[in-house]
């Protein structure tokens, strides 16, 4: 998983195996119900960065048009409104025949419920683990600091 080619929001290409820890990897939204979830995933960040933890957000734009803005705009907004400091991807499919590699992988792991497939909505979560694993799925509505995502991000840790 961690060597599906990515690239930065910038353009840049980004090297995911060049974090040596484990990877949150969720679709990210601006103007979703759900977009102050980037305050959680970005206190994540800031509580297990440096442990190894590395948030990474996808925006996508595939939920009733909830990220239509530019890289620029996404990059504005997420610092200005929720300090983001955790690495943001090129704005990228999740679902459907354009989905990027990167979720081609990632849906393929089920959910507590144990179910895979496609992505629900904006903000769904992936733990990877630092060998590149997929250990666990979160669903939209579990928020970034619910006991079971804390206790994940502690073992794979």
């Amino acid at each position: 998983m961690k060597t599906v080619p990515v690239a930065a929001l910038d353009g840049s290409a980004l090297d995911l195996s060049s974090f040596e820890g484990p990877l949150l990897v969720v679709n990210v939204a601006s103007k979703c119900g759900l977009t102050p979830q980037y305050a959680g995933l970005e206190k994540l960040q800031e509580t297990y960065g440096p442990r190894g933890l590395t948030v990474v957000g996808m925006p996508c734009n595939q939920f009733m048009g909830q990220e239509p803005g530019t890289a620029e705009e996404i990059a504005t907004f997420c610092s200005t409104t929720y300090g983001v400091s955790f690495p943001l991807l090129e704005k990228a499919d999740v679902n459907g025949d354009d989905r990027h590699p990167l979720y081609d992988v990632l849906t393929q792991t089920a959910d507590a419920d144990g179910e895979a497939g496609d992505i629900q909505w904006n903000f769904e979560k992936f733990l990877v683990g630092s060998d590149g694993g997929v250990i666990a799925r979160f669903r939209p509505r579990t928020e970034p600091d619910a006991p079971e995502v804390i206790a994940a991000i502690e073992a794979a840790l």
